[in-house]
C-alpha cells in the first residue's frame, strides 16, 4: 500500500519509490462451446438427439465395461457382450449399453395431457417425479428396442432419463433384464493446464505477486461466482424495470475494475430452452459499453462485460470451467430420491453429459449433427448456480482427472457467494449480513 506522509499528499501523486497496486488482467478464453447459429429450427425430430449422444458415448462406456468384464464368469458360464438390447437371450450371461429410459407415473408426458379432456383438472405439481410405490421402471433403449431393467442393484445407483450405461446380467422370463452390475463411462479425458491459451511468464507471475494486495502470499487470483440475483424480478405477470436498471447501475461501477460475465437463468430475459443464449446486451444501457462488438467473431477477446450462453464453458487462469445456471440439476433432482446435489453433479460428470434429461423433460434445442451437452473433456471446475444451499467437494476419475465441484447458492435466498482461487482452486464462501 502506498504510505501518505500527510493528509495533503492525497491530492498527490505517488512518489517514484512508492509502489502502487495495479490489478493484472486474469487470462480469460470463453469456448462458445454451446452457442446456437443465428438462423436455427424447431421443426427437427428431438428423437435424433438421443441416437447422437449413444452414438458418441456408448464406445467410452463399452470399453470401461469389457475392462471390467472381459472373461468374467458366473456358475460356469462365460460373460459376452451383445451389440444390441433386442440381441439380448433369455438366460445367457451377457452385457450391453444402452440409453437409459425412466417410465415414472409422476414424470409430465405431453402426449398423455393433449389427448386429455381438457376440461379435467389440472394435475397436483410434484417436486418430485421420483416415486417410493414401486411403480417406476427402468429402461434401456438403442436404436433397435428397449429392455426393462431390474435387480436390487438399481436401488443403490442414481439413474435418470438420457445417461448412456452398460449393464451385465440375464433376461427372465418375463423378459426383463436382471442386472448383476453397472458401469458408466466415467470422467472423459482431461486437459493439461494452459491447454489452449499461454501461461503468463515467471516474471509477470512475479509482478502480479508484488504488486497486488492479496490476502494470502501463496494464493492466486480470486474469481467470484455469484447466482440467483434475480435482476428480472420475481412477478413474471407484472414488467417491473426496476430490479435490472438496478442491476445495471451496480454492475458498470464494476466494470472499470473487474470484469464480469454473466450467465442467464431460468427467469431471466432470455430464451427458455437449453442452452440459453446470451442476455441481449440493450438489457444493460450502461454496461454495454464494456461489451465487444456484437459483429466480432467468436475467436476475438472478448469485452470486459460478457455475456454468454447457459450452460457455458471457458479457460480462467489456464483451467477448464464449466458452468450452468442451475435447470440441470434441478431437473435431475426430480428423478432421484436423493437430495444430494453434489453427487448429481458428479454423477453428470461420470455420465460425461451435463444436461442427461434433455431434451425429455428439461427443453431444449433440437440438436441433429452434435450433442453440446456431452463433456468431451472434463473440466478443472464444475459449478451450478441457484442452488439451496452452498457444497463444494473434489472427485477424482481413473486417470488422473480432479474436478472441483461447486453447487453455489441463490444470492437472493442466502445472502452468500464464492470465491475460487485460480491457483489452488480453494473456494471459500463469502456471507453478506445486514447490520
Amino acid at each position: 500500500m502506498v504510505k501518505l506522509e500527510d493528509v495533503s499528499s492525497l491530492l498527490q501523486a505517488p512518489a517514484p519509490e512508492q509502489k502502487v497496486p495495479v490489478r493484472t488482467d486474469s487470462t480469460y478464453k470463453p469456448l462458445h462451446s454451446f452457442a446456437l447459429d443465428k438462423q436455427r429450427s424447431y421443426k427437427q425430430q428431438y428423437g435424433d438427439m438421443y441416437f447422437l449422444r449413444l452414438a458418441k458415448i456408448k464406445p467410452a462406456v463399452e470399453e470401461v465395461a469389457s475392462k471390467a468384464w472381459d472373461g468374467t464368469e458366473i456358475g460356469g458360464e462365460l460373460a459376452k457382450r451383445v451389440d444390441r438390447v433386442l440381441d439380448v437371450r433369455q438366460g445367457e450371461l451377457c452385457w450391453v449399453a444402452g440409453t437409459v429410459y425412466m417410465d415414472m407415473r409422476l414424470k409430465p408426458n405431453i402426449l398423455e395431457d393433449v389427448s386429455k379432456d381438457r376440461w379435467l383438472s389440472a394435475p397436483i405439481s410434484s417436486q418430485k417425479y421420483y416415486s417410493d410405490d414401486g411403480s417406476d421402471q427402468i429402461m434401456l433403449e438403442d436404436d433397435s428396442g428397449r429392455v426393462r431393467l431390474v435387480g436390487e442393484l438399481l436401488n443403490s445407483i442414481p439413474l435418470v432419463t438420457g445417461c448412456i450405461i452398460a449393464v451385465m446380467g440375464t433376461e427372465n422370463t418375463n423378459g426383463e433384464f436382471e442386472v448383476i452390475d453397472l458401469k458408466v463411462p466415467d470422467l472423459a479425458p482431461q486437459p493439461e493446464r494452459w491447454a489452449l491459451s499461454k501461461a503468463p511468464s515467471a516474471k509477470s507471475k512475479s509482478e502480479d505477486t508484488d504488486m497486488t494486495d492479496s490476502p494470502s502470499p501463496n494464493g492466486g487470483k480470486k474469481v467470484a461466482i455469484v447466482s440467483g440475483l434475480s435482476f428480472s424480478g420475481t412477478d413474471a405477470s407484472a414488467y417491473n424495470p426496476l430490479p435490472s436498471q438496478l442491476f445495471d447501475e451496480f454492475v458498470a461501477e464494476l466494470l472499470p475494475s473487474i470484469p464480469v460475465t454473466l450467465l442467464p437463468g431460468a427467469r431471466d430475459p432470455a430464451n427458455a430452452s437449453y442452452p440459453q443464449q446470451p442476455i441481449h446486451t440493450a438489457m444493460f444501457p450502461l454496461s454495454r459499453a464494456y461489451a465487444s462488438d456484437p459483429g466480432a467473431a467468436s475467436t476475438s477477446q472478448p469485452g470486459w462485460f460478457d455475456t454468454v450462453t447457459n450452460p457455458w464453458e471457458a479457460e480462467i487462469e489456464g483451467w477448464r470451467i464449466l458452468g450452468t445456471g442451475g435447470q440441470n440439476v434441478d431437473d435431475v433432482f426430480k428423478y432421484v430420491e436423493s437430495d444430494d446435489r453434489l453427487g448429481m453433479m458428479e454423477a453428470m460428470c461420470r455420465w460425461r453429459c451435463c444436461a442427461p434429461t434433455a431434451p425429455d423433460t428439461l427443453w431444449s434445442y433440437p440438436f441433429q449433427e452434435d450433442d453440446p451437452f456431452v463433456l468431451k473433456s472434463c473440466p478443472h471446475v464444475y459449478f451450478v448456480g441457484c442452488q439451496p444451499e452452498f457444497a463444494t467437494k473434489v472427485i477424482h476419475g481413473p486417470d488422473g482427472q480432479s474436478v472441483r465441484l461447486i453447487a453455489v447458492p441463490s444470492f437472493s435466498k442466502t445472502k452468500e457467494f464464492v470465491l475460487v482461487d485460480t491457483e489452488t482452486l480453494e473456494v471459500t464462501k463469502i456471507k453478506i449480513t445486514s447490520r
